[in-house]
This record gives C-alpha cells, structure tokens and sequence, in this order.
C-alpha cells in the first residue's frame, strides 16, 4: 500500500485503488498523471492523491531508474580525463634545455674559454629556462577560475570540466525545475458567468484546501496569500483523477478537470469551454470551479529568459529537451526564447538525443535537474546541474550550479572561456620568454643573478595574470566576451 506523499520503491502495476503520481522526477511532467488499476508505476514517482496497492514487477537492477544509473556509469566511461597541455610541454622542453645547456658548456670550452666562464653560461641556460612558469601558467588559473566561480555559486567537479565548459557550441536544457521553478502556481483566474475574482478563489481556495493534490495546494496557497483565512470546507471528496468536492457555507462546490463536470451531464457555457481551450494551449494546466475557469502553470524562472539571450550571445545553440507534454514545452519555448524544442522524451531518448547532437559534430551541455535528467548529463559533453535538483543528477554532472539564477550558467561557461585565455596567454609569455631568453644565455649574455631575477620575474608575471580572473564580473554585470560565431 502507498499513501499520498510516499515514494513508489519499485517498478509495478496498481492492482487496487486509483489517484495521482507526481512523475516530474523521472519524466519530467510538471504535472501529476492519473493513474488507476491496470496501470504502470514507476520506481522513484511519489503519489500525489490516492491509495494503491501496486505489485512489483520489476525489481533491484531491472527496474527503470536503476537502468537509468546503468546509463549514467556507461556514459561517464566513455570519457577519457584530458592531459594538460602545460606537461606535454614541458616533458618535452626539460630535456631539450638540458641538452641546449650541455652543449653550451662543450662549445664554451672547446672555443678555450676558461671552465667557470663556460658553466656561467650554461647555468644561466638552465635557469632562464627553468619552466617554472611553465609549470605554474595552468594551475594557478584553474585554482584562481575555481575560486572565484566558488563565490558566484559554480562547482566545478575538477580541471577537466572548467576545460570542457569554453568548448561547448550548443546548450540542451530540461524544462521542469531548470527553465521553470518546479512548483505549480496560479498564473490566471478568469470568471466567465459574473462571479467576481475574490468569490472564485475564495471557494476554489475553501475547497481545495483540504486536498493534499499539487495543483490544489497551489490554489489554496494563492487564496490564502490573497484572501487570508479560508473558510473552513465540509464533506470533502476527492474523485480520483477528476478533482474534489465539498460543501464550503452550504454551497455545494466542485473544482476540477472539465471531464469532471462533463461526466456529470453539466451544462457548460460555450465561453467557459473556449477559456479552458485558449489557457490549455499556452501549456497551462486548467481547473474548473463551479461554472469558473481557473489556470495552474509551472512558473518560470525570473532568469530564463535573460539566461537563453546570454547563452545566444555566447554564440550558443538552446535546445529545450523535456519529458513534458508538446504543447507545454512550446508554450515554455516560446516564452522563453528557444526555438528547437524536444518533447515528451524518456530518459533513453534523452540520451539518445544528445549522442545524436554529439554525432552531428555539437560540443553539448545539458542543464538538468531531475532523475531522468541523469543518463543526458552524463551523456554530454558537459553536464551542469542544478544544485535544487535530484542526487542522481548532481552525481552525473560535471558542474553544479548552487545559485537560484540560471544566468550563473552562462557566467559558468564564459568564465571557463575566460581561462583558458588566461591560460594561453601564460603559456605564450612563459615559453615565449624561455625561446627568447635560452640564446643569450647561451651566448654569455646573462650572468646567473641575472637569469634567476628574469625567471622570478616571468613567474611573477604568471601568477599576476591568473589573478586578474578574480575580478571576473557577476552574471548580472553581463558577460562581457565577444560573441562567437554560430555554426550552421
């Protein structure tokens, strides 16, 4: 038996009872779905309204979400860690320096130069080229990046994903919890036979106070933030898959879905059928009061749309990749500003989406939050997930974003392109300067004093300009990096 609010623990059917399951974990549907005898539950879904008795049928490794984590480790080890370009540098540049130094003791005194001349010069070879800021060009910008994306509230996992973020060309996205905030609330409220707006979310609020269902708690919330004390709500029903029922100051109110009232032979108004059709086609999950019309919708971010400009700035193809249903993640889409929209997608197809993506030659991130989220994270190029979101999606990303502000994604990603530029500038000077300054030590030209000021000096000028990453700007000072240059 599983009772509102508690977790389905494996794969089943429902052989007694009938209610809602919140699936938005495993899916990614923002709203409940019904859910009767005959039906298939999934492991992981919490139950909305209702009691099932549900029998496994699938359990341990077969079941859907340990699938899913199956998926996650066979992603994570396709990917190999990428060596630092410092070291492959440097195991190469060591021993040419030495040879270089050897050969300049030789020469020095086969030209019959006096020994301590010749070891001068070649000492001073070996300490103008000792590759210490080389060596220090790479970590001391990644501790630096590290450190400030820390303070805007960026986890980078390790080196590799701050690497990974300044390749990335296309950004997918989750809809639930990621483009929108994961909680349902009331977006509209339109009387359509003169009952005033403070009378509908009155009863609305009365009745569905009493339900423990998602959309009705939404209602009840927005009435109580608006109104204040509720009146109290008697002989309260709830119809399983259809809404509540209940007597609120000796009117009889019923609020729920339009079958509700269409099962019970109602005569509905042409206007409160035209409402109900025009809030459901801009994604809005509609409740009907009485003969009123009421919409629930999962809101969206504040950030969302700032956030997919910034990724278009960054020259960042967006994708909307979401388990919800068509025309909701349109609606979202539309909104929000992305045009290529993926719905009503499993898991797998999820995954399968982004290895397609990576196959068409795309470097992808996938930004998630939820369980099913985690085989797509882990699939992708990088994986950035929100630090609101599931445990199994952390685990599979690579970057945690802890700041309730998807625009940190976007500073996430431009500061790693940031970096890497920091860091191909220290790599420039520190190998530039060792080319440049290698042949007047050699030469004689460079006393050993002066060879280790010039050496302290090029390491000091590495480490200066790592720094300069600590005054990377906030999200919300723009991210001030020239635009790419979109790929067809």
């Amino acid at each position: 038996m599983v009772r509102p609010g508690e977790t389905v623990a494996t794969d089943g059917t429902v052989v007694t009872g009938s209610g809602l399951i919140n699936m938005s974990a495993m899916t990614g549907e923002s709203v409940p779905v019904d859910i009767e005898v005959g039906s298939a539950a999934i492991g992981g879904t919490i139950v909305a309204d209702g009691y099932l008795t549900i029998e496994a049928t699938r359990v341990g490794s077969d079941t859907q979400l340990a699938q899913m984590l199956r998926l996650v480790e066979d992603a994570q080890n396709e990917k190999a860690g990428a060596q630092r370009l410092a070291d492959r540098i440097s195991s190469i540049f060591v021993p040419i320096v030495m040879a270089i130094s050897l050969v300049t003791l030789l020469v020095w005194l086969l030209v019959g130069a006096e020994f301590p001349t010749a070891l001068n010069a070649a000492l001073s070879v070996l300490i103008i080229a000792c590759p210490c800021a080389l060596g220090l060009a790479t970590p001391t910008a990644m501790m630096v990046a590290s450190g400030r994306a820390a303070k805007m509230g960026i986890f980078f996992k390790d080196y590799d994903a701050l690497e990974a973020s300044r390749r990335i060309d296309t950004i997918v996205l989750d809809k639930t919890g990621t483009l929108t905030e994961g909680n349902l609330t009331v977006v509209a409220c339109e009387p359509v036979d003169g009952t005033s707006r403070a009378q509908l979310l009155a009863l609305a609020g009365a009745v569905e106070q009493a339900s423990e269902h998602l959309v009705g708690r939404a209602i009840a919330n927005q009435a109580d933030a608006e109104l204040g004390t509720l009146v109290e709500v008697s002989d309260f029903t709830a119809l399983a898959g259809l809404g509540v029922q209940g007597v609120v100051e000796g009117r009889v109110v019923s609020a729920g879905r339009l079958k509700l009232f269409e099962d019970a032979g109602s005569d509905l108004p042409d206007t409160l059928v035209q409402t109900c059709a025009r809030l459901e086609s801009s994604g809005q999950t509609v409740v009907v009061v009485g003969v009123d019309g009421r919409a629930i919708a999962d809101v969206i971010r504040l950030s969302a749309k700032q956030a997919i400009a910034d990724f278009k700035t960054l020259g960042l193809r967006c994708v909307l990749l979401t388990g919800d249903n068509a025309t909701t993640a349109q609606a979202v889409a539309d909104e929000v500003g992305i045009d290529e929209v993926y719905a009503a997608a499993m898991p797998d197809e999820k995954s399968a989406r982004i290895a397609q993506l990576r196959k068409e030659g795309r470097v992808v991130a996938m930004v998630g939050d939820g369980i099913n989220d985690a085989p797509a994270l882990a699939k992708a190029d990088l994986g950035i997930a929100v630090g609101s979101g599931t445990d199994a999606a952390i685990n599979a990303a690579a970057v945690i974003i802890m700041r309730d502000d998807l625009r940190v994604t976007g500073a996430a990603i431009a500061l790693s392109r940031r970096t890497i530029e920091t860091i191909r500038t220290n790599l420039i000077w520190a190998f530039g300067y060792n080319v440049a300054a290698i042949p007047l030590a050699a030469f004689g030209l460079l006393n050993p004093l002066i060879s280790g000021a010039a050496m302290a000096l090029s390491s000091a000028f590495v480490v200066w300009n790592s720094l300069r990453l600590r005054k990377f700007p906030r999200p919300s000072r723009g991210l001030r990096l020239p635009q790419r240059r979109r790929r067809p």
